[in-house]
């Protein structure tokens, strides 16, 4: 552990961090002092007396880059204090930072996005924002609202293009809350001493710490992507400035792809679509109705190639089905039950070629299907379960399938 200057007990003990980027978000490199450098785990734990990295605060995550060519893989924020995890140890002294302008310049551009969005949602429908997100692809905010519609929704995008489009100042604001509150800060603050503001000029005017654009232009676009109901809030998905255009590309060439694939136009994909959706459909229910046919048929075959049955004068039906599914199989074993009577009962025991396995009888037989899995299963490994009438599994080599059958007889004969 290095212990430096006046060797502080704790980081309380530190001087309080200046936090170069209050005043300058487009600062890029920024020189320091290394207060303190001590082992976490197999990072180090890095204090300097100014910095011009960002920890994760408000939503937005910290910044990456270099100090003394070092990575700095984590920012933290400690009260008055930053902290900087790096990937290995720093001497004691002056030291050069860069930040990872890339990052730092999307997280700008996304948070900047994010105060017009949340002032737009305000001027045109008086919805708060509630908490906001900033993630490594999508950005989100938490309106506070149960009800908002698509139409509102574009609303407040076009709003908030206009502003972006009307490339406006974006300036950083001191201040005490008393002092900031005279000027019209939307949201108040119970702190005191001198806080920081972002003000947006003529549209929006908040407390904020996080870093952003000096002109609305530099956010390019907003583009909304969607909305999902949260239980108390709506959430609103977003994008902005490089993003904005890397998803609209990637949307672009999806929807080409989805053309080329459905040899149509662009505009026609999803009247296409839906029409591909609307066959399936169609088909599926017909399937349906074949499938139905079909199990009745093969259920009266079985029944009728089947002669065993077990000392309780229930006839055992077992059967090796191929290619077939996990609910075809289900609705012949109940097809072929349903068969039998309550003075005679049907058991059905259907191994599928894929490791598919179900068991039914004939409802209020003597006999539990589910305790008898349990037995064949003590052979045959495979996972599943089942209660008296109807167990299935799969199996865990669909070899086994035809031991799983021979198996059957004795095991259904032994559970009650």
């Amino acid at each position: 552990m290095l212990w430096y200057s006046r060797r502080p007990k704790s980081i309380k003990d530190v001087a309080v961090t200046e936090r170069l980027y209050y005043h300058d978000s487009f600062l890029k490199n920024f020189d320091a002092n290394v207060v303190r450098c001590e082992p976490d785990g197999d990072r180090w734990k890095v204090s300097l007396d100014r910095t011009g990295f960002y920890p994760t605060s408000g939503g937005q995550p910290h910044d990456l880059g270099t100090l003394g060519g070092v990575q700095v893989v984590e920012v933290a924020d400690a009260e008055e204090h930053v902290v900087h995890y790096t990937s290995a140890e720093l001497p004691a002294g002056p030291v050069k930072g860069s930040i990872d302008w890339a990052r730092r310049f999307d997280h700008m551009q996304q948070h900047t996005g994010q105060h017009l969005l949340s002032a737009a949602f305000i001027e045109l429908f008086h919805l708060q924002t509630g908490s906001f997100h900033l993630g490594e692809e999508i950005c989100t905010i938490d309106l506070k609202t149960q009800s908002l519609t698509q139409q509102q929704l574009d609303e407040a995008e076009r709003r908030t293009n206009a502003i972006v489009f009307e490339d406006r100042i974006v300036e950083i604001r001191f201040g005490t809350a008393e002092e900031l509150a005279a000027e019209g800060v939307r949201k108040s603050v119970e702190r005191g001493g001198v806080l920081r503001a972002i003000r947006v000029e003529g549209f929006d005017f908040q407390p904020c710490g996080g870093t952003h654009l000096a002109r609305t232009g530099q956010a390019g676009l907003i583009l909304i992507r969607k909305m999902e109901r949260r239980r108390d809030s709506i959430r609103v998905e977003f994008v902005a400035g490089g993003r904005a255009l890397a998803t609209a590309k990637r949307d672009f060439a999806m929807l080409t792809e989805a053309a080329t694939i459905l040899t149509c136009g662009r505009p026609e994909v999803p009247a296409s679509v839906a029409k591909l959706n609307e066959e399936r459909r169609e088909r599926q229910s017909a399937l349906k109705k074949l499938e139905d046919r079909l199990a009745d048929l093969e259920a009266a075959k079985l029944l009728t190639e089947s002669a065993a049955q077990n000392g309780n004068g229930v006839k055992v039906v077992t059967s090796s089905i191929d290619d077939s599914s996990p609910s075809y199989l289900a609705l012949l074993a109940a097809k072929t039950v349903a068969r039998g009577e309550s003075n005679s009962p049907v058991v059905a025991v259907l191994a599928g070629s894929a490791g598919h396995v179900t068991l039914a009888q004939t409802k209020g037989g003597p006999h539990h299907m589910g305790v008898a899995l349990r037995k064949i299963l003590e052979n045959c490994p495979g996972k599943g379960g089942g209660a008296k009438d109807f167990a299935q599994a799969t199996l865990a080599s669909p070899s086994q399938g035809a031991d799983f059958l021979k198996l059957a007889t004795q095991a259904v004969a032994d559970s009650h």
